[in-house]
């Protein structure tokens, strides 16, 4: 093999990045931890942990998923999507939320975009941990 062929081969990080990938779904960091990026991992975790929280605490709507959203009100599965992203944080939000949305007051509004940026900053920190996993990123 020629020594340019080597060079374009990604190097892999030990673990499938389809694994490492599943793992910071379901708890934001775990992923990074998986490939020995500690610092990363605690941060990600307290990042997308402290957006959840501050969003169940402010009582923002956490949307669910139904397929029946897309033909009558798709920007709800969209929300939906994007709150899933945040795993675990999403599966406990009834736990979490006990007293339920309230976004009649502007608090509640603004809980509501906390959740979903959660979730939206938990997918970049997905594709991070798939990244370097593939060995596409170091």
């Amino acid at each position: 093999m020629s020594e340019s062929v080597i060079a374009a081969v990604p190097e892999r990080r030990g673990i499938p990045p389809i694994l490492a990938a599943m793992a910071a779904w379901i708890l934001p960091g775990l992923g990074h931890l998986l490939l020995r990026r500690w610092g990363r991992a605690c941060a990600i975790f307290a990042v997308v942990a402290g957006l959840a929280m501050m969003g169940y605490l402010l009582r923002g709507v956490v949307f669910p998923i139904h397929l029946r959203d897309l033909r009558g009100d798709p920007l709800n599965f969209l929300g939906g999507v994007g709150d899933a992203g945040s795993g675990v944080f999403y599966a406990l939000a009834s736990i979490l939320e006990k007293a339920g949305a309230d976004v009649s007051r502007a608090a509640g509004d603004y809980g509501t975009r906390f959740v979903a940026a959660a979730g939206v900053a938990n997918y970049l920190c997905i594709a991070d941990a798939f990244e370097i996993a593939s060995g596409r990123k170091a």
